[in-house]
């Protein structure tokens, strides 16, 4: 994974889990900044479901949620490198 060196020892770094700090981001930093960021966050994520319903039809549903149970240590790992990349976003936009 793009980040997965960080996750190591998450506590050294973040002081907390990427999912902690990344709210913490997005309750300090400039509010149309994190607008935009989830906003397009959002999009992307329409656009991969239409996607994923293109190719698997209606059952894309219960595929994601197999996926989420059969590969969890992957997908928690995905989801700590989507929080540090979305924090990534924000932070040197609102500088």
């Amino acid at each position: 994974m793009k980040y997965s060196a960080l996750f190591e020892d998450e506590d050294d770094l973040f002081l907390g889990s990427p999912t902690s700090k990344l709210m913490d981001i997005v309750f300090t930093a400039n509010n149309d900044v994190v607008r935009f960021d989830l906003e397009n966050f959002i999009r992307r994520r329409a656009a991969m479901e239409m996607l994923l319903n293109e190719h698997f039809g209606d059952e894309f549903d219960k595929k994601v949620d197999m996926l989420m149970v059969e590969n969890r240590d992957e997908v928690e790992t995905k989801m700590k490198s989507l929080c540090i990349e979305l924090m990534g976003e924000i932070v040197s936009k609102s500088e």
